[in-house]
């Protein structure tokens, strides 16, 4: 297959590039050249300003190309988004895009934005999502700010809307591993609440999770959580880490009764996705090289 990636430098993308060529697949990256991993130099790059998030416009070099698959890492809102399904409309077989799981309405429950009783059990794909736009406009500094405009919910309509060009949606859970959460915080910060579950998916799983979906005929259209099974609690977490000095997070006005914790058993039985690493092995992984 050749296969574009849109990012893809950072964290998760040079992970996702690796198990591409190691399955014998062709890479092509585009972004702003800003990041260059060690992991990529042996893959052919297209270097342009164009590719600052957001992701709106595509070189001519680019789009004289055709791929079988588009995986975009980095899809903000909603013009990003369209921009690139027009853009690879008829230049590509699929678009895999990254979402994520604050799509849900839950994680308006958690936040405050959404108000109504907490949402018992887990989160599958077809659960009730936002109805509160822009979960982080408030955030923003001024509306140059890509929080002003970030909105998952957006990317989803966008990638799954095309009738000409299939699209392929991948929430993500919370991400950790060597070079990025690998103090764990996400865990630490909340051991005042030890019942509390939200699902992460360490870095390696995680890239398994997006070739599949890249790579596998039956993906095309469809929506998948992403992440562990089953999802500890806090305190089920904390059982099997050392102790850390990162201190509780009680700053944040979150409800944490609600639970972000995802029900993954789609992707496992359409895809046949299971985890390259274990949850024991990837924690040892991401501590050691917290340690370095």
């Amino acid at each position: 297959m050749r296969v574009l990636i849109i990012g893809g430098t950072k964290f998760i993308g040079p992970h996702v590039v690796r198990q591409f060529l190691d399955q014998g697949h062709d890479v092509l990256l585009y972004h702003r050249g800003k990041t260059e991993a060690d992991l990529l130099k042996n893959v052919r790059h297209i270097h342009n300003s164009l590719a600052a998030m957001p992701v709106l416009g595509f070189p001519h070099e680019l789009l004289a190309e055709l791929f079988d698959a588009v995986v975009h890492m980095i899809p903000m809102g909603e013009a990003d988004s369209r921009a690139a399904m027009k853009a690879f409309r008829g230049r590509a077989a699929r678009v895999v895009a990254l979402s994520s799981g604050d799509v849900y309405r839950a994680y308006g429950r958690l936040t405050g934005t959404e108000l109504g009783s907490i949402e018992e059990g887990l989160l599958h794909e077809d659960s009730p999502l936002r109805s509160v736009l822009y979960p982080y406009r408030r955030q923003a500094k001024s509306a140059a700010d890509w929080t002003y405009d970030y909105e998952k919910i957006l990317v989803e309509r966008e990638i799954l809307g095309d009738r000409d060009l299939p699209g392929v949606v991948l929430r993500l859970p919370k991400v950790y591993g060597p070079g990025n959460n690998a103090d764990l915080a996400t865990v630490y910060a909340f051991r005042h609440r030890p019942q509390w579950r939200w699902t992460h998916g360490y870095v390696e799983n995680v890239a398994a999770a997006i070739v599949l979906a890249a790579t596998h005929p039956a993906a095309s259209g469809r929506i998948y959580n992403v992440g562990e099974s089953p999802t500890p609690t806090v305190g089920e977490r904390l059982a099997g880490l050392p102790p850390s000095s990162i201190p509780t997070d009680e700053s944040r006005q979150f409800n944490l009764a609600q639970d972000i914790a995802y029900d993954t058993s789609r992707i496992r039985s359409e895809l046949g996705y299971a985890e390259h690493v274990s949850y024991a092995e990837g924690l040892r992984h991401t501590l050691a090289w917290r340690n370095q």
